[in-house]
């Protein structure tokens, strides 16, 4: 501030009065002050700020790692913010897919609530959350009753499964997503609902446990590939777990869709880059972060009069990656 005051020759006192809105400082001055502020990029403290006022103008992302997903709901939330008069702090953890340690939104949360943020957006928790200011979760845990944000997962899964129905498969493997996720118990849902309506029998040895970390889909892919009755199709709860099962057909010398056709769940970026285009479901990921922000800042100005849960709906891509499965299944290419 003594920097500012210098060069627009006043005293600290008016950079003060000018910089937190006081009266008694003249429009040209006022002028000259702000001007003073842009040339030496000056910011004042958010700690500083919070202090003073009873808001910051910052909201916080919350994430565990950054992936296509995350990147593309970032994109959603920007856009919702243009033009807002609030800014964005992100926090996530360093590692890309590492270990995940339970708790690890509600430190964050912990950390930027209150002095830092007026309130956050949190993507896709291992728990219920709680904070001290609005909290809006994107793909929230099963029964939370945290304003929320997400896909008709259970309606774009059952798409998913009756679009390899109608293609002619009965054997479909699926990769399930983390357990205690919303969005994957509702994905394994409509597999099973579009299959039992079908009148085709669930079962159990097709179904993966996974995660969705991408990484999780490469040893369930290779049981299920590797079995004599292997499945004629693969639905996976992600785009990165279908990635990866592209891959392992490759390994082991499976042409999808020829072989196999393999579908997913997101509609990232990469989707549609794959070797075959990867079929999915597209959720709108820029959607739910411009929703999620568009809540979340009303909840923090006092202004948000709509549901405290908002499903967002999905709708097929459909790509190189399924066809009608082959009469003869071929063999499996093992590794030595």
């Amino acid at each position: 501030m003594s920097d500012v005051a210098r060069l627009a020759g006043v005293s600290v006192a008016t950079v003060s009065r000018v910089v937190n809105g006081r009266y008694g400082v003249s429009a040209g001055t006022t002028a000259q002050v702000r001007s003073a502020i842009e040339r030496l990029g000056y910011e004042s403290s958010l700690v500083a700020t919070s202090l003073r006022r009873s808001r910051t103008n910052v909201l916080g992302l919350v994430t565990h790692s950054f992936q296509s997903y995350t990147a593309e709901v970032l994109k959603g939330v920007m856009e919702a913010l243009t033009q807002s008069g609030f800014d964005l702090i992100i926090y996530a953890n360093s590692d890309l897919y590492g270990t995940y340690s339970e708790g690890w939104e509600q430190r964050h949360l912990t950390r930027l609530s209150g002095t830092l943020t007026d309130g956050c957006i949190v993507v896709t928790p291992w728990g219920e959350v709680r904070s001290s200011t609005p909290v809006v979760v994107i793909d929230p845990v099963r029964d939370s009753t945290v304003p929320s944000v997400m896909a008709d997962n259970l309606a774009g899964a059952t798409t998913a499964a009756e679009h390899l129905l109608g293609l002619g498969h009965r054997r479909i493997g699926f990769i399930t997503g983390r357990s205690n996720l919303a969005a994957a118990w509702s994905r394994e849902e409509g597999y099973r609902r579009a299959l039992t309506e079908a009148g085709v029998p669930v079962d159990p040895a097709l179904i993966g446990r996974g995660d969705f970390n991408p990484e999780s889909a490469v040893p369930l892919a290779r049981v299920l590939l590797g079995r004599a009755d292997r499945p004629t199709a693969i639905f996976a709860a992600s785009d990165g777990l279908a990635l990866k099962v592209l891959e392992v057909a490759r390994e082991l010398g499976l042409s999808v869709p020829g072989d196999l056709s393999v579908i997913g769940f997101d509609n990232i970026p990469e989707a549609a880059l794959a070797e075959p285009g990867l079929t999915t479901v597209d959720q709108s990921m820029y959607r739910l972060g411009y929703e999620a922000a568009r809540m979340l800042k009303g909840l923090v100005t006092g202004e948000w009069e709509g549901p405290r849960q908002i499903l967002l709906p999905t709708r097929l891509v459909v790509r190189g990656s399924t066809a009608p499965p082959k009469s003869t299944p071929p063999k499996i290419t093992t590794r030595p």
